[in-house]
């Protein structure tokens, strides 16, 4: 399945746009919202697997409901080193399936890099999110 383009603002009102990665892994992460405990584990865990993620050129892309200003202090508070794109209309989170009434559902999409879903993880332990997939990555990138 390929996947959806997009074009949103990061907490630095810097527009980020599907085709600005093409040629990457990309680590598409939808969460429910900026600051609340899981949320944070889960943004932590990229943060600090940044490195490798870096060194293996994969681009990792949070994604909420959340405002810019919202996300800005949220990255600055937990020193965060990615992206975090703000989907106030809620289009990206409907056109990946992750919404979930108020709130998004916890839910990322690893896509390669020609573009295609190759895995989707439905249930996510923030905790262990970041390495589980280096790990699969690692594993899909070898065949």
């Amino acid at each position: 399945m390929k996947a959806i383009n997009f074009s949103l603002p990061d907490q630095n009102n810097k527009i980020h746009s599907f085709v600005d990665y093409q040629g990457k892994w990309i680590v598409l992460y939808f969460y429910p919202k900026d600051d609340t405990p899981g949320c944070t584990k889960e943004a932590c865990g990229f943060r600090d697997a940044f490195t490798i993620y870096k060194e293996k050129e994969i681009i990792v892309l949070g994604v909420s409901k959340d405002s810019t200003e919202s996300h800005k202090n949220f990255a600055d508070k937990y020193k965060l080193n990615f992206p975090l794109l703000s989907d106030i209309k809620g289009d990206l989170i409907r056109d990946y399936k992750a919404q979930g009434g108020f709130f998004t559902k916890r839910i990322t999409y690893l896509i390669d890099p020609q573009g295609e879903i190759v895995k989707i993880y439905n249930k996510v332990d923030p905790l262990l999110h970041a390495p589980e997939i280096l790990k699969d990555i690692d594993s899909l990138a070898k065949t």
